[in-house]
């Protein structure tokens, strides 16, 4: 593919910090001899602070020769000169997503839904009636294909194609249930039009298969587009705009969710905030020139923090951004509030949201308590009892070890209460958690858990797989100890290393699943932890839990196709993303 790349020219004699930049834009290219440009005193990892040539995304705090790389690394003013293009045969970028592949394979999948959908529902009822002179297999199939197709016509317009659509589980669901529903009655129309009738128990059967079999196709490729997302595959680039607290922040949660399809290739803003943050990725230069390094470098998106440019400048930014078609987004200030409360509400025509309280209703509590015991009991009987017992069996004669796991965990208002769960680690496991304990698991907060802990038995790692190892958890739902859905049940010692901020997630009942453990249950970052739990505690609802709920089961079972076709690709059934396709 012949792309133009350019030669960057900068003033000073150093390989400038730019460099060239071609298509392949994942490394930005590393200076010969980075003692030519710092001092003594800088080390390399500061150096890459600069150049971008550091692993992306560290984002930690600090560094310890700020000072040095203020005065030896950088010159009082880097800038973008001339462009020099020429045709460079380039390959295409790895990580960056070929979103009309993307698109293109979602409909498929679409089609494919809708037809199985349809066949399945109106087969299953017999609802397809067509005159006795005409062929009924025939007929048959071309009815299934005219009701696929106009479901597909209607996906398209409600706009499932857009991430900035489909982006919310809720509302993705949403609009396929809508677009199932009108496809029905579509369906009814047909005797107006043509001698083919369709009954309404067909047509109602076969809008319910065809949205149970959307919702599937679409949870499939949404778990296959995460998981290469984590591999650094299908991602955008983008640039930050705004070197500041909130700009620091939205780097970090952008590299904390690499599901959400995003890289950050650059920041533009002060550089000196850029050093005192600890930006690790590259600095591309002051806010004035975000379209020419637009230009210069491919991309064509930006992420906007609101806090950190006037409004006038703000304003002029924006404008000559979408004149030239460029993705903006940008942040409200605001953090852990979900977005269906923000309203929009314009004064004068100026845009300006309405922040809408948290109003639970009496009956909010009550229809959770209550959704908490009949599915324990229902689901208890008819599910957890017999999968129980073969789980039970099969711990029990791996090693004659206990088979139940008793341990102590921090509940609502901070009681203590025993948590239950089926035993999936070596009998000594407790007295190996001191080790896992220092090395911090791998993780960068308080909390236990590893990937591939070795302490964990070969039924164990089939048991936690498909999350059956909590199954005997719902005998504390049933006490009235934990809940359904609620922020996972924290061991004293992780409590103890929580802020005041976070132990506010005590005034809930902790859950058997959680917004955490469907999100983010296999991210290393506390952060992402801390901020979905908080999340969850400022937005409940009574919605949200049934959400939770349904991406907990689609979870499970991706989990189980996994086992029996042997995939071993990480997981994240998700709630709030979905795929980066426009």
């Amino acid at each position: 593919m012949s792309r133009l790349a350019g030669s960057v020219h900068c003033r000073e004699p150093f390989h400038s910090l730019l460099c060239v930049v071609a298509q392949d834009r994942k490394t930005w290219r590393k200076p010969r001899n980075l003692e030519d440009r710092a001092e003594p005193g800088a080390t390399e990892d500061e150096a890459a602070v600069i150049d971008g040539t550091r692993p992306r995304f560290a984002c930690c705090r600090g560094s310890p020769s700020v000072t040095a790389l203020e005065r030896a690394l950088l010159p009082d003013e880097v800038y973008l000169g001339e462009i020099r293009t020429e045709p460079v045969e380039t390959a295409p970028a790895p990580g960056v997503a070929p979103s009309s592949g993307l698109r293109r394979l979602l409909i498929g999948l679409d089609a494919i839904a809708a037809v199985a959908g349809w066949g399945a529902g109106l087969a299953l009822t017999g609802g397809v009636r067509v005159p006795a002179s005409s062929p009924t297999l025939a007929m048959s199939l071309l009815v299934v294909g005219a009701l696929a197709a106009a479901t597909l016509l209607l996906i398209t317009g409600q706009r499932l194609y857009l991430a900035r659509v489909c982006s919310i589980r809720a509302v993705e669901i949403g609009r396929l249930w809508r677009a199932a529903a009108f496809a029905a009655a579509a369906a009814l129309l047909l005797p107006r039009v043509t001698p083919v009738d369709v009954s309404v128990t067909g047509a109602l059967a076969g809008a319910g298969t065809t949205f149970l079999a959307l919702i599937t196709a679409r949870g499939v490729y949404r778990h296959w587009l995460q998981a290469g997302r984590r591999d650094g595959r299908f991602l955008r680039e983008m640039l930050v705009v705004g070197s500041n607290e909130e700009a620091y922040e939205l780097c970090k949660l952008i590299a904390d969710h690499p599901e959400l399809g995003f890289r950050v290739a650059g920041v533009l803003g002060d550089r000196r905030e850029v050093l005192d943050l600890g930006y690790l990725v590259p600095w591309l230069g002051p806010i004035s020139r975000t379209s020419a390094v637009l230009g210069q470098t491919g991309i064509n998106g930006v992420v906007i923090a609101a806090s950190a440019l006037p409004p006038v400048e703000m304003n002029v930014l924006i404008r000559t951004l979408l004149r030239r078609g460029v993705h903006v987004h940008l942040s409200s200030g605001v953090r852990g509030i979900d977005h269906r409360r923000l309203r929009a509400q314009p004064m004068a025509h100026e845009p300006l949201f309405y922040l809408e309280p948290v109003r639970l209703a009496a009956w909010q509590l009550t229809v959770k308590r209550a959704i908490d015991l009949s599915v324990t009991v229902v689901g208890g009987l008819l599910i957890a009892v017999p999968v129980l017992a073969v789980a039970a069996l099969l711990t029990k004669l791996q090693d004659r070890g206990p088979v139940l796991y008793r341990q102590q965990r921090v509940g609502r208002h901070g009681r203590m209460f025993t948590v239950y769960k089926l035993r999936t680690m070596a009998p000594n496991a407790d007295e190996l958690y001191d080790e896992l304990a220092r090395t911090r698991a791998g993780r960068d907060g308080p909390l236990i858990k590893l990937a591939a802990d070795p302490r964990r038995t070969r039924v164990g790692r089939l048991l936690e797989r498909l999350s059956i190892d909590e199954l005997p958890q719902l005998w504390n739902v049933l006490r009235g100890e934990m809940s359904l859905v609620g922020p996972r049940p924290a061991q004293p010692a992780e409590v103890a290393a929580f802020d005041d901020e976070l132990k506010t997630r005590h005034q809930v009942r902790p859950g058997l699943t959680g917004l955490w453990q469907v999100e983010a249950r296999d991210n290393p970052s506390f952060s992402a932890y801390r901020r979905f739990d908080l999340f969850y505690i400022e937005n409940w609802s009574v919605s949200l839990d049934l959400a939770i709920l349904v991406a907990t089961m689609q979870r499970v079972l991706l989990r189980g196709v996994e086992l029996v076709f042997g995939r071993k690709a990480e997981m994240s059934a998700s709630v709030v993303t979905a795929p980066a396709l426009d």
